[in-house]
């Protein structure tokens, strides 16, 4: 297999205020554009040649990434005037590719962080004959996704929406967002109008008589479609527990990127993440975050969980827990902000504006 399909046109809207200026996938996740881990991985499973499926902010991709040679790959960008959905977006970017009829094409998805062995789902999509071949992954609790059941011998059986009682959980297993398309049935998505693989391509597929297989690899696996969870993924790859080619240094509890400066005392665990030109003062103490390239992090300052912007200020002795805080914006010194907090790009909170605790 050397051709791919990455899905990197969302708009990231769970994110913001991280998207507004930034296409998810360009959020930088372990120093880098999380897009970089997703390509380096597919390289190193052996793709050569992948087409970025682009639509919100798709002008910032192809200035970074060029013709992707720096990362030993072929990459090309197709751009949706109108959102197609994620089986429009694989249709569309199809005309790009040039694989022959029955030959098997990667597809994944654009803010998926995993650790799939990325051979064995190619490997059993060959070895199955099947027609689309997934990689599922069990969950704990599988009330939030769409479930996806499959017989001894790994045929998907159905796709269920997502349980709404007990009864209807039937397995554990989701939909990873990793694919492997027979090529010409990719010819078979209706073209120039939104389709979704999930709820419309695979469900009429397999109604048909499609083989459609299943890959359960419960390796690593994070949706980075919230604040939390992206902050999480970061850290994780960080820390290792993520596997990556491409985070730019030694895993291990902190990752600080080339000019940016820590002082001596300031303490980073966690898997936190220091960006370029950044600056982490004394006293300060940053657990399991990131901070993006430019932001500022003021004396005695503590921040947990949490993921401040580029150019952003966390004003002394702020104490941020679980929150987001925009490109450019400031927090004045003495806030104190909570799990779930955003703060929007260049907003201003003036000293000692927020908190949850007396003031003494």
């Amino acid at each position: 297999m050397t051709e791919a399909i990455l899905l990197v046109g969302g708009k990231g809207t769970r994110l913001r205020p991280l998207t507004v200026h930034t296409p998810k996938p360009m959020v930088r996740a372990a120093g880098v554009p999380f897009l970089t881990h997703q390509l380096a991985r597919a390289r190193a499973a052996g793709v050569e040649h992948i087409v970025l499926a682009t639509s919100y902010l798709a002008e910032v991709f192809e200035p970074y990434f060029g013709d992707g040679s720096a990362l030993g790959l072929h990459l090309e960008y197709v751009t949706e005037e109108e959102p197609l959905g994620t089986g429009g977006a694989i249709r569309n970017a199809a005309a790009h590719l040039h694989s022959g009829p029955e030959e098997p094409v990667l597809v994944f998805n654009g803010d998926i962080l995993t650790g799939l062995d990325i051979g064995a789902l190619v490997r059993t999509h060959d070895t199955s004959g099947a027609d689309i071949s997934l990689h599922l992954t069990r969950v704990t609790d599988p009330r939030a996704y769409g479930l996806v059941p499959t017989d001894p011998t790994g045929r998907v059986t159905a796709f269920l929406e997502k349980p709404q009682s007990p009864e209807e959980i039937v397995t554990d297993q989701i939909n990873a967002g990793a694919y492997v398309f027979r090529r010409s049935v990719i010819d078979t998505i209706p073209a120039g109008r939104p389709v979704s693989v999930e709820r419309e391509t695979f469900p009429e597929l397999l109604a048909a008589g499609a083989h459609l297989q299943g890959l359960v690899d419960s390796t690593y696996w994070l949706d980075l479609g919230t604040p939390a969870a992206f902050v999480r993924g970061s850290a994780d790859l960080v820390l290792g527990r993520a596997p990556s080619p491409a985070v730019p240094g030694r895993c291990g509890d902190r990752l600080v990127l080339p000019t940016a400066t820590v002082a001596a005392d300031a303490k980073l665990t966690g898997g936190t993440v220091v960006g370029e030109g950044a600056f982490v003062a004394e006293g300060a103490r940053v657990f399991g975050s990131t901070i993006l390239p430019g932001a500022v992090i003021e004396p005695g300052a503590v921040i947990t969980d949490s993921l401040i912007g580029a150019r952003a200020r966390v004003g002394e002795r702020s104490v941020l827990t679980g929150t987001v805080i925009g490109d450019g914006a400031v927090v004045g010194a003495d806030n104190e902000l909570r799990e779930g907090v955003r703060v929007w790009c260049d907003a201003r909170i003036p000293a000692g504006a927020v908190r949850f605790s007396s003031d003494e």
